[in-house]
């Protein structure tokens, strides 16, 4: 896979197209055990996936970086893809939160969702420690997110977090990305790939540099 990565560009009006999602239970051993503590400072990292034919925002997804770092991908299809995968083990889920995010397991989700028609923009916020807990409460908490409902799930998290209570409950992911882009300290990136549509194939291709590096089972 070949990337290359932008700076931010100017926002787009944005079409919600988020994939299905139904509850997925996962025993607490198996998620603390998976758990990844990263020792960047505490941030919050919204993921907004955009068509490359006209900018328009497609999904929305939260990293939390806080006493673990998790994904929060409601109503999406990395889970459902990943779960059946021989390597799934790393990055258990439980009701669209992903466990285990370690630096590699994150670049591996923005391959998954940049492709050849969408891109993925990335909007980092630095945080205070207490914030970055009540976001990953936030994710925990909310459950299984229904289709076509990821931005308003995700807005409401971030609105509970002490700070960010002027975030508005919205429909449509660039909504979301503009309400953000407002506070201090937030940087931006986009992320560009030439790969096909087919999302399994970044997955296969992932796996296969897992069993390459001799970290599968």
């Amino acid at each position: 896979m070949r990337r290359r990565t932008f700076l931010i560009g100017a926002p787009a009006l944005a079409l919600t197209a988020c994939g299905a999602a139904e509850p997925v239970s996962m025993p607490v051993a198996v998620l603390s055990a998976s758990a990844y503590r990263h020792p960047g400072e505490p941030r919050l990292t919204l993921f907004t996936m955009k068509s490359t034919a006209n900018g328009n925002g497609a999904h929305t997804g939260l990293m939390v970086n806080a006493s673990q770092r998790v994904i929060f991908d409601p109503a999406g299809t990395f889970g459902g893809d990943v779960a059946d995968k021989p390597w799934g083990y790393l990055v258990p889920e439980n009701n669209d939160v992903h466990f285990g995010i370690t630096p590699e397991i994150e670049d591996f989700y923005i391959r998954y969702h940049a492709r050849l028609t969408y891109y993925v923009l990335r909007q980092d916020v630095p945080v205070t420690a207490e914030q970055a807990e009540a976001a990953l409460r936030g994710v925990m908490s909310y459950g299984a997110v229904p289709k076509a409902q990821c931005t308003i799930a995700t807005s409401r998290i971030l609105a509970g977090v002490p700070g960010f209570s002027g975030i508005k409950t919205v429909l449509f992911p660039d909504r979301l990305v503009d309400q953000l882009a407002r506070y201090p300290g937030v940087t931006s990136r986009e992320y560009r790939e030439n790969d096909s549509d087919d999302k399994s194939e970044a997955a296969d291709a992932f796996g296969a540099e897992l069993a390459a590096a001799g970290l599968t089972r």
